[in-house]
């Protein structure tokens, strides 16, 4: 009787424990050169309730990706220079306080929030980006580590070998997401003519949609 008590109650924490887990969201990004789908993390709530609100409310719909640099990131949204100092900020644009996880880095695919040179490391809440990056060696990784104190695991120093990405934002900037679904995209971006700055010559715009369930189980098979 006492066994299958216990067994009951390891049952039911288990049951509770799955429930209690939320399901991921996942969002179309479409552009003038191919689309994506992103999903975003649970392990950063504000980050991904913020990303929720703004393509819901089709706010990222009016900007478009203005910096595409081949071999780092490619960043949309609000421009860094809509909040300088002295503007005044629309209602979607603060900064929200990072949510840093330490198994979420900045792998090739990951989609990440902007953000200026505050001390906190605040993110902007209306500008993301996308990693393109480029491999590593042991010996640059261990001038990362050292330069900015930090520590690569062996499975990560593995992934910026292999995969590649910009492993010196990682804990500076946060992750709150990866392309699950047409990674080409970030060939076709950064393929884009641009400027000295990354400003392409012709602007890309966007569209951002909030997956249903079955809109991503279509959209993923």
């Amino acid at each position: 009787m006492k066994k299958s008590l216990i067994l009951f109650a390891a049952l039911l924490c288990f049951c509770l424990g799955s429930f209690a887990q939320p399901k991921n969201t996942y969002v179309k990004i479409e552009t003038p050169q191919g689309w994506c789908i992103v999903k975003l993390y649970n392990q950063t709530p504000v980050h991904r309730d913020n990303f929720i609100k703004l393509v819901k409310s089709h706010y990222f719909d009016a900007t478009t990706f203005n910096r595409i640099l081949k071999g780092f990131v490619i960043q949309g949204g609000d421009p860094d220079s809509l909040y300088d100092k002295g503007r005044t900020l629309k209602p979607e644009m603060k900064w929200i306080a990072p949510e840093f996880v330490a198994d979420l880095y900045h792998r090739r695919g990951v989609v990440a929030m902007g953000r200026d040179a505050n001390k906190t490391e605040s993110s902007y809440t209306t500008q993301f980006y996308m990693v393109d990056g480029r491999t590593w060696t042991n010996d640059e990784l261990d001038a990362i580590e050292k330069k900015y104190n930090t520590y690569f695991t062996e499975a990560r120093r593995n992934t910026y070998r292999t995969i590649g990405g910009t492993p010196f934002l990682d804990g500076h900037y946060t992750v709150f997401g990866e392309i699950v679904k047409g990674i080409e995209l970030i060939n076709q971006l950064t393929a884009v003519t641009v400027d000295k700055n990354g400003n392409p010559a012709t602007p890309v715009w966007m569209k951002l949609t909030v997956l249903t369930t079955q809109e991503a189980v279509n959209a993923l098979k």
